[in-house]
């Protein structure tokens, strides 16, 4: 057996968790605003997404960082719920296309200002140079990871400020 005989670090020393900490505090409360309509935060994103247009479920999967499993799951709930409907697609007719169904659509602008309050309950207070700094940082580690794809333009709620955005090597990034 290994044993390790270097220092073991606290948890709390990793930025890792504070962002896994903060992000499952942050969901944990708008899922249970979300839920006195029959739905989850997860469910949420996925009901959001769709609002503007349809999507196939691989495209879904990679614009919101899922895997095609949990876009499947999350889908298969919200059918179940009349939320959304599976329809095959038009160019490709083996492909499916996810839309939403007349509850959800009335249902995303109800939920939407819960979420905008969530957020702002958790980020209105530390003012707006943070908020463009978590961001920026938050963005350019998907980015540079490749994580998924990240959507031009900043977070609903800080949309109407703008800030010059420069990467570590001097560059913009266009997001700003």
């Amino acid at each position: 057996m290994l044993r390790w005989k270097g220092r073991v670090s606290p948890i709390e020393v990793n930025l890792g968790y504070w962002l896994h900490y903060v992000g499952y505090r942050i969901s944990h409360e708008l899922g249970l605003r979300t839920q006195k309509f029959g739905v989850t935060a997860a469910e949420w994103v996925v009901l959001r997404a769709l609002y503007d247009k349809g999507a196939m479920p691989s495209h879904l999967a990679m614009r919101l960082g899922l895997t095609r499993g949990a876009i499947s799951k999350l889908a298969a709930r919200l059918e179940a719920k009349e939320m959304i409907n599976r329809e095959k697609s038009l160019p490709d007719r083996r492909a499916k296309m996810l839309t939403l169904t007349q509850l959800g659509r009335v249902l995303v602008p109800v939920l939407a200002p819960m979420a905008d309050d969530n957020d702002a309950r958790y980020f209105d207070r530390v003012g707006q140079g943070y908020r463009d700094s978590i961001e920026r940082v938050m963005k350019w580690i998907v980015r540079r990871d490749r994580l998924r794809l990240v959507p031009p333009g900043q977070c609903l709620i800080i949309s109407q400020f703008r800030y010059a955005d420069t990467d570590s090597d001097g560059e913009g990034d266009g997001y700003g």
